[in-house]
């Protein structure tokens, strides 16, 4: 494997390079959090590297629960991931529009779902802009692929292995969460939540692991980040956020150290903070 695409990243250098080839797919998983008046799609449609698939995770998902984007059954994932023309055999790319933010996402579903080879494009859309690399608009029309349903569920957390886990100390739990959400002095951007974090939980907000370019730390900078936040890099991790988003950027991050079997919680505070039999923490 080419170091430019090292798991879990890919430069834009290699998929430049690498951009037209049958066996390199690229995923745009571009997503806005609620409030902030955007759509992901309108802005893939208007611009987006070539060849790009838009991938939703608000409509790739558990549409009976009323929790957002959780996972879909893996047969609805298989269904979806084939009308998108997907291959587990394929390499792919994942990007987004604002850097580093969904794209690790995406990863992490790919991942769940039984896709090996899928890295996330360092820098993400802005880069590739500020490079001048080429672009394209419209929607694009993948030949439609037909997958069989797997589910790796030693990647993902729900709500009753969490509860075990706090009262088990059975592995550490790390939020992506602000600082100011985190200790319960900021509001959440979701209306009916609780203020503060789980009981024992680390707080690692995402932004610290993202350069001012838009690119990943370095695996030291990573390793530095974990280490301050009182994490043990050699024990089980779960990471949780406000809604899995940018809890799997954290799985990302972890996973440039080699650590590939980080779990997400994929409820995340929404539902947490959303039940009143949940034990909150305010505080540091």
């Amino acid at each position: 494997m080419d170091v430019a695409v090292s798991a879990p990243l890919a430069s834009t250098a290699w998929l430049a390079e690498h951009l037209r080839e049958p066996d390199v797919q690229v995923v745009d998983a571009t997503w806005f959090m609620p409030g902030e008046a955007r759509s992901g799609r309108a802005e893939h449609e208007a611009a987006h590297i070539p060849g790009a698939v838009f991938f939703d995770i608000d409509e790739v998902a558990d549409h009976a629960s009323d929790l957002p984007h959780m996972l879909p059954s893996p047969a609805t994932f298989a269904d979806a991931a084939g009308a998108l023309g997907l291959r587990r055999e394929a390499e792919i790319v994942v990007y987004d529009g604002q850097g580093i933010f969904s794209a690790p996402r995406v990863w992490w579903t790919l991942r769940v779902m039984g896709f090996p080879e899928v890295r996330v494009l360092d820098g993400g859309l802005p880069k590739w802009r500020a490079e001048g690399r080429p672009m394209e608009t419209g929607q694009a029309s993948p030949e439609p692929t037909r997958l069989q349903p797997i589910y790796d569920a030693d990647l993902v957390r729900d709500i009753e292995a969490v509860r075990r886990l706090i009262a088990e100390r059975g592995a550490q739990l790390v939020d992506a969460r602000a600082g100011p959400r985190f200790r319960g002095e900021a509001p959440e951007p979701r209306a009916g939540l609780r203020s503060g974090h789980m009981p024992e939980a680390r707080n690692l907000p995402w932004g610290d692991l993202i350069r001012a370019d838009g690119t990943m730390a370095s695996p030291d900078e990573i390793r530095a980040a974990f280490e301050a936040a009182g994490v043990d890099l050699a024990a089980p991790i779960v990471t949780t956020c406000g809604s899995g988003v940018s809890a799997s950027l954290l799985a990302l991050a972890l996973a440039r150290l080699g650590r590939r079997d980080v779990a997400v919680y994929d409820g995340s505070w929404t539902e947490w903070g959303g039940r009143a039999d949940t034990p909150v923490v305010t505080g540091p």
